[in-house]
C-alpha cells in the first residue's frame, strides 16, 4: 500500500501538519502520547493558576540564576528551588564538570553572564551522582570515560583528603562535595566571569550539593564574588570537606559506611549499569 502523500494547497498542507502533530486524541496512537496528555493536563494547571502566564513567557525571560548540575533525571533544578519556568538558566552534564574547552558550557555561562545578566550561578552536584561513583574506582564505562577523566583528575588531586574516609559512600560524597567545588574554580577562572567582575558586574558563584536521598539542597560555603577571595575560599573549603565527620547531616551515613567498609562496589555496579542503559 502506498503511504499517503500530503496535500498540495497550503492551506490544506496547514490542516495537514496540525493533525499529524496532535498526538493527544485517541485517533492518533503513539507511543508518547501520554505526556502529550501530561502536557496538556499541565498547561490547563497553569493557566487555571494564572491566565496570563505563558503570554507573559513568551515575551522574556530575565531569570537571575544560573544552574549548572547534573544531567542525572532526578535532580530537577526548577523544583528543588521552588522556582517556574523563565526563573532559571540551565545547562547539564554528567557530573556538573565545567572545562574551559567545552563550548557547550562556556556559551550557557557567555550567554547568562553577558545578556540575561543572572547575578547569580550555581554549580549543583549530588550525592549518589553515577558519573562521581564510576570515577571514584576509575571503572570502564565506554565514551563517558573520556569526560569523566576531569572527575578522575580532582579525585587524584585529592586522593590524600579522600583516604581519610572509609571505602563507601562516605568518601563518595567527598568525591561529590570536592567536584563541586573544583568545578566551582572552573567557572571562576573563566575569562567570561572575570570580565564581568572587572567591569563590577554584581556576580556572585555558588557551590552546592543536593541531597537525592532527601531533597535537600547543602551550600558548601563556595561562595565567590571577586577573583582575590577565591583562594581563600577555596582552601577553606576543602579544609571543610576534611573535617566533615562533624557534620551532624553527615553522621548517620558515616556510621553506617564504618559498618560496611567497601560497600562501594555494589554501587559502582549500579553505576557503571545505569551509564550503560543496561
Amino acid at each position: 500500500m502506498n503511504a499517503q502523500r500530503p496535500p498540495s494547497d497550503k492551506q490544506t498542507q496547514a490542516i495537514y501538519v496540525e493533525t499529524i502533530m496532535n498526538t493527544n486524541t485517541p485517533s492518533a496512537p503513539h507511543p508518547l502520547a501520554h505526556l502529550f496528555q501530561n502536557n496538556d493536563a499541565w498547561v490547563a494547571h497553569k493557566l487555571e493558576e494564572d491566565p496570563e502566564f505563558f503570554s507573559r513567557l513568551a515575551h522574556q525571560q530575565a531569570p537571575e540564576y544560573l544552574w549548572i548540575g547534573c544531567a542525572d533525571s532526578r535532580v530537577p533544578a526548577n523544583e528543588i528551588i521552588g522556582l517556574p519556568p523563565g526563573e532559571v538558566f540551565v545547562h547539564r552534564n554528567i557530573a556538573n564538570v565545567v572545562v574551559h574547552t567545552d563550548l557547550n558550557c562556556l556559551s550557557v555561562i557567555q550567554f547568562a553572564v553577558d545578556l540575561l545578566k543572572v547575578k547569580h550561578i550555581m554549580v549543583v552536584g549530588h550525592y549518589g551522582c553515577s558519573g562521581v561513583g564510576a570515577a571514584l574506582l576509575g571503572r570502564r564505562v565506554g565514551l563517558a570515560d573520556n569526560w569523566l577523566h576531569h572527575v578522575q583528575d580532582v579525585r587524584t588531586k585529592h586522593a590524600a583528603l579522600l583516604e581519610e574516609w572509609p571505602m563507601g559512600e562516605a568518601r563518595h560524597r567527598r568525591l561529590v562535595e570536592l567536584n563541586t567545588i573544583e568545578q566551582v574554580v572552573n567557572v571562576c577562572r573563566t575569562t567570561i566571569i572575570n570580565d564581568a567582575w572587572a567591569r563590577g558586574q554584581d556576580l556572585t558563584v555558588h557551590g552546592w550539593v543536593y541531597g537525592v536521598h532527601d531533597g535537600r539542597v547543602r551550600d558548601l560555603g563556595m561562595t565567590v564574588k571577586e577573583p582575590a577571595a577565591l583562594e581563600g575560599i577555596y582552601t577553606n573549603c576543602v579544609a571543610a570537606v576534611s573535617a566533615s565527620r562533624a557534620h551532624t547531616a553527615d553522621n548517620d551515613m558515616v556510621a553506617a559506611d564504618a559498618a560496611q567498609l567497601g560497600g562501594v562496589a555494589a554501587v559502582v555496579h549500579g553505576v557503571i549499569k545505569e551509564l550503560k542503559h543496561e
